[in-house]
């Protein structure tokens, strides 16, 4: 009782008060009618026992979409025409749900002026109802509540956009440090790829080598670059073989 009283409070807080019971109520109806007559049909096709089967008039089966149409004309006419009071005028507004979500269901059938529930065509009638719920659904949460969600994401971003600049300052700053001028400019542009020169070893010769580094690890630095200037002349990253015999070989006569 409690949770129902709860629900029931924010019903009025969030849909009486805001005067969006009219679309609340419609899209709820066209969901569920959706919902069920969707699964109605597949019902019908897996040939379920329990399950009814299609309306057959004469021989003739009367598609769903029939029973959605005249909802339609009943309900708009209702609503148009006598606009009852309340609780008339919900009710209505349920059984035109009802009826928009019955003749959607076959919407491709009646684009295509035939059966194509089960066709890749009938993909159009899920594609019309997916823009209706959305439509309904903008409708209930109203247009400020977006413009106030698009508020909050913009702010989001900046937020994002500001964080990510202070954190390539700083790796900027880092590869100054360590000498590495061209990771530098390149971390305030594009932070993933500063932050590797920023977690690689420094230059020995650089201000962070010189007070954070431990000789041991300067030592490395000095190793690792003096290695990467002897590649960068175009020498190999070992060193020559002293007991090999460097002479060029002697020709031989033939």
């Amino acid at each position: 009782m409690i949770l129902l009283a709860s629900i029931g409070s924010l019903y009025d807080r969030a849909i009486v008060d805001t005067g969006r019971e009219p679309e609340f109520l419609f899209l709820v109806a066209f969901l569920l009618s959706f919902g069920f007559i969707r699964t109605s049909a597949h019902l019908i096709r897996a040939q379920v026992r329990w399950w009814p089967g299609n309306v057959e008039v004469g021989g003739t089966h009367i598609h769903h979409l029939v029973w959605g149409i005249i909802l339609l004309l009943v309900t708009g006419y209702i609503g148009a025409v006598v606009a009852p009071p309340s609780p008339w005028h919900e009710i209505a507004i349920i059984l035109f749900g009802v009826g928009a979500g019955l003749t959607l269901d076959e919407f491709a059938l009646w684009l295509n002026l035939r059966d194509v529930y089960w066709e890749k065509e009938g993909r159009r009638s899920i594609d019309a109802v997916i823009v209706v719920a959305a439509l309904a659904g903008f409708a209930v949460t109203g247009f400020g509540a977006w413009v106030e969600l698009a508020d909050t994401v913009e702010h989001g971003v900046f937020a994002v956009v500001g964080s990510a600049g202070v954190i390539g300052v700083g790796i900027a700053l880092v590869n100054a440090a360590k000498e590495k001028w061209g990771m530098a400019l390149l971390s305030l542009f594009v932070v993933p790829v500063g932050l590797v020169g920023a977690v690689r070893l420094a230059k020995p010769t650089s201000l962070w080598a010189h007070h954070l580094y431990s000789d041991d690890k300067r030592e490395r630095a000095r190793a690792r670059f003096a290695k990467r200037r002897r590649l960068g002349r175009g020498g190999t990253s070992e060193e020559p073989d002293k007991g090999a015999d460097s002479r060029p070989a002697e020709k031989t006569g033939s």
